[in-house]
């Protein structure tokens, strides 16, 4: 393989937000439940232009969805763990990895509209304006803090991108689920089956998802914030669980119970965008407050 292709199969994004831009045109408006509570940041737009099943994915969206389901295999995501789990990478808190994150966003789309740190507060102030506990509203403000595994080097594909298990048969209801044929995992029967190397009702717990940000904030943050907050963290890119209503028979009780927390988060995670920028200097101090309630000072990263 080539230098250049090397490179572009590892960062096939122009910026990690295009993915999130593909994601708003890919997936339709809030169910009704959910709309209720929840108003687009920007009120004159509408929902059709927050989706457009027609509009054709950009060609670095393809390629990024190739590479990511290639090599998304169940020996992979295992060897992440192995490697992130155990928290030893680096010690730092909330704040130095909102600006570690906007350094990454900056390097990597010198033309974005906005720092991390004012997308992350669009999510968190639409639902606060909503109304939902703090828990709620911090968990959006911190909810794509995982992304700095850029740090790390890892490739876009293993940052970002639609969670899915791995380790049993692949979904249709996964987008763009004809690069799945490129996995190894594809070609191995005991992963092919509905419930693979899982059973009935095992519980998402004991599932393997597809590795990126959202696992790996999950066990950074677990021992600190409430259940439905961890759901949220964990399985909020699950597009295909929580928005196709896909893999619910690996689910147990509990799972479909707090996925109605993760189906309550979505529209504030995908529709809050917007061009006006929110006042960082004057939500500071409520947003410090509520980290330092819920937080040490400092995290195992």
């Amino acid at each position: 393989m080539s230098d250049e292709s090397s490179k572009k199969d590892h960062s096939p994004l122009e910026s990690l937000d295009q993915w999130e831009e593909f994601l708003i045109l890919r997936y339709p408006e809030p169910e009704k439940e959910n709309r209720e509570s929840f108003k687009a940041a920007d009120p004159n737009k509408k929902a059709a232009e927050f989706r457009n099943y027609k509009a054709q994915a950009r060609s670095s969206v393809k390629d990024f969805y190739r590479v990511n389901h290639a090599n998304q295999t169940l020996d992979f995501v295992l060897s992440k763990k192995e490697q992130y789990v155990p928290r030893k990478k680096r010690t730092m808190g909330v704040w130095e990895a909102m600006d570690v994150l906007n350094t990454l966003v900056d390097e990597s789309d010198p033309d974005t509209d906005l720092p991390q740190i004012e997308h992350s507060l669009q999510t968190s102030e639409a639902a606060r304006a909503a109304g939902h506990p703090d828990w709620f509203v911090l968990t959006g403000f911190i909810h794509d803090l995982g992304k700095v595994l850029c740090l790390f080097d890892e490739p876009q594909w293993a940052v970002v991108g639609d969670t899915f298990p791995v380790g049993c048969a692949f979904s249709d209801k996964v987008v763009f689920p004809e690069f799945f044929e490129l996995n190894p995992d594809s070609r191995n029967p005991a992963y092919q089956t509905r419930f693979g190397i899982y059973r009935e009702g095992i519980g998402l717990d004991n599932v393997h998802l597809s590795w990126g940000h959202d696992e790996y904030l999950y066990h950074v943050v677990k021992d600190y914030l409430p259940d439905e907050a961890l759901y949220i963290v964990r399985y909020h890119s699950f597009y295909a669980a929580h928005r196709e209503k896909e893999y619910t028979y690996l689910m147990n009780d509990k799972d479909k119970e707090m996925f109605r927390w993760v189906r309550a988060f979505n529209p504030f995670d995908l529709y809050s965008k917007s061009k006006e920028r929110p006042n960082v200097s004057e939500l500071m101090p409520y947003y410090r407050d509520l980290v330092s309630k819920y937080f040490p000072s400092q995290l195992q990263w």
